[in-house]
């Protein structure tokens, strides 16, 4: 049953009125709760909107980006638990309790904004990636269709065009973001599937042979994640030998394309990284780009952390033939800083192949016969470093100095194997405003936090 509420008198409503703000609508009581006017509350909120925005402003960007302050204040999770008390009530809490929240969230959290903080492939503080963000959360735009996300969805169109430009690419082709890398890697896998094998889509696996996958040692997780996640399987994930410096080897890649063969499997998809999670490696995609037109194998680019190299006149060489690719998976979240996540997922068909193979034409998003060109809703195309090893003895120590980073608070730098090496520290640079101070500091802060190890 739904009543108005009677506590609204009729003195409230014109002491408002002459106090030269809109009448306020009487709540309504829904099975006896009172619902609020949710308009009025959103403007009502302002005074806790403008404060939470200044402890944002104070303590997650001033502070969090200033080098004096520590990158983490350490708690175990059951200290943390106490501290900030994640009990959920059926009460609700003041706006002074919450403010209070906002605080010991920012407080506890690790600063990845920290010029000290090198444990990821993302860092740093892109103030106007930020206010972007910002805006995006306020206005909550999904971009499946253009009727209602219109701005976003031409920005996105730009946006991915001139990625498909720098790629080199002139003739354009197609794309979408995703949320992070592994989900544009995991987008290339299904798209070569169905470019190779298009009955999958409704028939399913009964419908395609034994397809066989290839990709460095050294590439990202995600490749053999999406070979289990899309049936493919992990034992048709072949894997190509590396050289030293983690660049895949290209005749050890035919070579394997021609044992798969006489295996009687069908390659279909290359897996080349231009730039390498460990390692920072790139490569050779000419070299790479030869074997798959050889073999009629598609070939995509995992350049979730090199991408950005194209847009330096200094480095892209190192990217040299990623045009000859069929697909390329780019995180602008990484070293082009823009907040997390936002992955690009590039093709180089122009034949429809991404919305032909992700499509499920829902009647109530993707009418045909809307006012405008519907070839703007896009939503039916988705579903949606340098390393320093401190050694003692043949003991890595690496775990130890970084419990004891992580407790002081100085600094956060990852750490992890590689072959038969023992642990080594993974140093990360992306945020521009890391200085030599800074990387000076690293050094010798790893000296002073293992000293008597």
């Amino acid at each position: 049953m739904e009543t108005s509420a009677e506590e609204y008198s009729k003195e409230d409503q014109s002491s408002v009125a002459a106090s030269g703000h809109p009448v306020k609508p009487a709540p309504v009581i829904i099975d006896g709760i009172p619902i609020n006017n949710l308009t009025r509350k959103v403007l009502d909120s302002q005074s806790f909107l403008s404060q939470s925005m200044n402890i944002i402003l104070e303590d997650a960007v001033k502070k969090s980006t200033d080098v004096k302050e520590k990158v983490c204040e350490w708690r175990s999770p059951e200290e943390l638990k106490e501290l900030l008390d994640l009990e959920l009530r059926d009460e609700g809490e003041s706006e002074s309790e919450i403010l209070q929240r906002c605080r010991d969230t920012i407080r506890y959290s690790v600063k990845t904004t920290h010029p000290r903080f090198f444990n990821q492939l993302f860092a740093g503080m892109e103030p106007y990636s930020l206010v972007a963000s910002v805006i995006v959360e306020a206005l909550k735009p999904s971009l499946y269709t253009y009727e209602v996300a219109p701005v976003f969805t031409l920005v996105e169109n730009a946006v991915l065009r001139k990625m498909m430009e720098l790629i080199g690419w002139e003739e354009g082709g197609d794309g979408i973001f995703c949320a992070g890398g592994s989900m544009s890697n995991m987008y290339a896998l299904n798209l070569a599937r169905y470019h190779h094998c298009p009955d999958v889509k409704e028939h399913g696996l009964s419908a395609a042979p034994r397809l066989v996958i290839f990709t460095s040692e050294e590439c990202h997780y995600s490749i053999a994640k999406s070979a289990a996640l899309l049936g493919i399987g992990t034992k048709n994930v072949y894997v190509v030998a590396s050289d030293e410096r983690g660049k895949m080897i290209p005749s050890a890649l035919e070579e394997l394309i021609e044992t798969a063969k006489k295996e009687g499997t069908i390659p279909f998809f290359v897996n080349a990284t231009a730039g390498t999670t460990v390692l920072g490696a790139f490569d050779p995609l000419e070299e790479i780009a030869d074997i798959c037109e050889k073999h009629n194998i598609w070939l995509h680019v995992d350049a979730c952390w090199g991408g950005a190299a194209l847009m330096s006149d200094r480095h892209k060489h190192l990217l040299k033939g990623i045009h000859r690719a069929n697909s390329v998976a780019w995180n602008p979240h990484k070293m082009l800083m823009v907040c997390l996540q936002c992955s690009a997922f590039l093709v180089r068909d122009k034949t429809s192949l991404l919305q032909d193979c992700h499509s499920s034409r829902a009647s109530y998003l993707f009418q045909q016969d809307k006012f405008y060109d519907v070839s703007y809703d896009t939503g039916d195309k988705s579903v949606q470093c340098i390393c320093t090893e401190y050694t003692v003895r043949p003991v890595s120590v690496a775990p130890a100095i970084k419990e004891r980073m992580m407790k002081v608070g100085s600094m956060m730098v990852g750490y992890q194997t590689h072959k038969d090496r023992v642990n080594f520290f993974r140093m990360v640079l992306v945020s521009p405003q890391v200085s030599t101070e800074d990387a000076d500091f690293v050094l010798d802060e790893m000296h002073n936090l293992g000293k008597d190890l």
